[in-house]
């Protein structure tokens, strides 16, 4: 598996460079989500513990929120430049 491997074609340097951004930006959400519920799962084995491990799920569950929000940002901006057919063809394809 190919770190930040764009499925579609660029047409600037910078595209690829902004969804090489976007990507590090998701996996790093998705990285402190995974890290704040395990962190919250431990923390619940004391009850001294369990307010804070509360609020680990809490944030780790906003940080899960955050995903699709970055997803639908990057999505938008391939529609603002009327890049319609790339759009179609990574929904096509999956990713």
């Amino acid at each position: 598996m190919t770190l930040f491997k764009p499925s579609r074609r660029r047409r600037y340097v910078s595209d690829t460079q902004y969804y090489a951004w976007f990507e590090l930006a998701y996996t790093t959400v998705d990285v402190c989500a995974a890290l704040l519920f395990v962190l919250g799962s431990v923390m619940f084995f004391s009850e001294n513990w369990q307010t804070a491990g509360t609020w680990c799920f809490l944030i780790g569950s906003i940080c899960f929120a955050l995903k699709p929000t970055l997803r639908i940002i990057r999505e938008l901006r391939y529609v603002e430049e009327d890049d319609y057919e790339d759009l179609a063809k990574r929904y096509q394809d999956g990713s």
